[in-house]
């Protein structure tokens, strides 16, 4: 039994060479290389800077919404002196 679970070590550990060394891995690095290229050349943003902005936009939203909430009533005061 312990023969056959080394034969096995042996295979994996060899296919685990083949694939390293495979036209395939080359093909997976210069693939990754070509796709990391071309996203390098777009006007990207990682996704922290983009919940950061969204972060402040929200916040602007909420500010906004308080200042029109402040016109409204001053427009009010406004007109009822009139």
């Amino acid at each position: 039994m312990q023969k056959a679970t080394e034969v096995l070590d042996e295979m994996a550990r060899r296919m685990g060479e083949l694939l390293q060394n495979s036209p395939v891995r080359d093909l997976e690095k210069n693939a990754r290389a070509v796709v990391s290229a071309g996203l390098s050349r777009l006007d990207l943003v990682t996704r922290e800077e983009f919940d950061v902005q969204a972060d402040v936009l929200s916040r602007t939203r909420d500010q906004l919404a308080q200042l029109e909430l402040r016109v409204a009533a001053l427009e009010a005061a406004l007109q009822t002196k009139s």
